[in-house]
């Protein structure tokens, strides 16, 4: 794949890399970050209507918003790459969701190391802007409305997924939060590993630098007192039983790495 790829199984912001002068005037920060966005988001937009938006066009957009949100006065930490790199089967990547952040930087993460595709809402690939873009990736879609069809349909169509080859991220929590709730993190992505007979991938997050937006969810302001930005993915698990147990370790990583970012 032709891109300034992560080589490092752990990555840290370059000190030279905010654009300093924005950080004086916050409006500024919002406004500059909102249009430099909505261009690669258009872009993006624009190629996958065109049928041209293949896994490297996905993975170097991704790369351009977290290049972005560096200028912005975010700061990537990123580590536990190695536990991709070792797995040569497809997996289910499991974690906690907090913004769009995510989102839009996985792909540049994973894509570069497996061919990957993402259970999202039904909202997202109805939307106008994001919609086209999300398709081209041919992602599992779930109503988050109901549960039983939910299930069906990530169970059905995750398996072949898998089976030939993709692997696939999914977040079992209800909805984006920047509080992490365990009673909300479901066991879907277990079962479907469990049910696939291939391993799950944790990974934990910390993205509150990109808050959900108050009337456009996925378009929320910076917070600049929340500069860091985690990710780290954790080793690779076998699923045996019913995958209680795998499922409580998997909250227990993110929970774990939670508290350690808070100190």
């Amino acid at each position: 794949m032709n891109l300034p790829l992560i080589i490092q199984d752990t990555y840290h912001t370059p000190e030279n890399t905010h654009c300093l002068w924005l950080h004086r005037v916050l409006p500024h920060v919002q406004i500059a970050f909102k249009y430099k966005f909505l261009r690669i988001n258009f872009h993006a937009r624009k190629l996958s209507v065109r049928g041209l938006y293949p896994t490297e066009e996905w993975a170097r957009s991704s790369y351009q918003v977290m290049k972005l949100l560096e200028s912005c006065g975010g700061r990537f930490h990123i580590s536990g790459l190695e536990n991709i790199r070792k797995c040569t089967e497809p997996v289910v990547f499991i974690g906690n969701h907090m913004s769009t952040l995510e989102t839009m930087v996985l792909p540049y993460l994973i894509a570069q190391i497996k061919d990957v595709t993402f259970v999202v809402k039904d909202s997202l690939v109805k939307s106008w802007a994001f919609g086209p873009v999300m398709k081209s990736r041919d992602p599992i879609v779930v109503s988050r409305h109901n549960s039983r069809e939910d299930l069906v349909t990530v169970m059905t169509q995750g398996q072949e997924i898998l089976a030939n080859g993709r692997s696939v991220v999914i977040f079992p929590q209800s909805t984006r939060r920047t509080e992490f709730r365990p009673e909300e993190f479901n066991s879907l992505g277990v079962k479907l590993a469990s049910k696939s007979g291939v391993q799950v991938i944790p990974f934990a997050l910390k993205t509150d630098f990109w808050l959900n937006g108050k009337f456009v969810k996925d378009l929320g302001p910076l917070d600049q007192c929340n500069k860091d930005i985690y990710f780290t993915f954790g080793q690779p698990m076998d699923i045996k039983g019913t995958g209680k147990e795998e499922n409580k370790a998997i909250i227990d990583f993110i929970q774990a790495n939670l508290a350690a970012w808070k100190t």
